[in-house]
């Protein structure tokens, strides 16, 4: 159990810290078009990188143990959260985007009151993939540089030949994913069913605000 308790912890970490460095790094790009074209590039480029092979740097940059097994969680499911959420910030609705402009709705005003509602089903799927790839981030550093955890049961039991230790922790292993995915899944449910009311107000205001728009002769596009 400790060893299941340690790589849920540094899954939860690395998860928690890679979502809202994710979101953040996305609004930021989304609000700067500058800095989305010079570093979506970048972004790409080091999301091509095989994050194993920078463990030996990792370690040396933040040392060995938990940190370094958070560090490269984080390196594995941020850079995809990014990318993700601001693809999903670029492809709302422009009509919606539009009408605020019309109505002098400033940027901050159109992030909080269209961009965010309209994303709420990309924030969740960006956590299913999230929790996943965190999960994998910690098993790969528990492979490099681990005295606890999952990752270091199944390389111990390789290291001694035991397979039937190893298999035991695959199955864990797959168990503890599987709960942390229906976790995202339960609250994404939860979530959506609150927000319902509050999206078909907001369409509903729109509606509202299309036919003032027409019945005044207001050109918005």
């Amino acid at each position: 159990m400790m060893h299941v308790g340690v790589t849920c912890l540094e899954t939860l970490i690395g998860f928690t810290l890679g979502t809202i460095l994710g979101i953040a790094i996305a609004i930021v790009l989304w609000w700067s078009k500058f800095l989305s074209k010079v570093l979506e590039p970048f972004l790409v480029i080091l999301n091509s990188l095989p994050k194993v092979a920078l463990g030996p740097v990792i370690i040396i940059w933040v040392g060995a143990g938990m940190p370094a097994i958070i560090t490269m969680a984080l390196l594995i499911s941020l850079i995809v959260t990014v990318m993700e959420i601001l693809n999903g910030f670029l492809e709302t609705d422009k009509e919606k985007i539009k009408m605020a402009q019309t109505f002098n709705a400033n940027k901050f005003q159109t992030l909080t009151k269209i961009i965010i509602p309209a994303n709420i089903p990309t924030f969740f799927n960006s956590l299913k993939v999230n929790i996943g790839l965190s999960l994998v981030g910690v098993i790969t550093g528990e492979f490099l540089v681990s005295k606890a955890g999952l990752g270091y049961l199944i390389v111990y039991g390789g290291q001694v030949f035991q397979l039937d230790l190893v298999m035991t922790g695959v199955i864990i292993l797959a168990i503890v994913a599987a709960i942390m995915y229906q976790a995202v899944v339960i609250t994404e449910r939860i979530i959506v069913k609150r927000s319902w009311n509050c999206e078909k107000n907001i369409s509903n205001y729109y509606n509202c605000c299309c036919y003032y728009c027409r019945s005044s002769n207001i050109q918005y596009e």
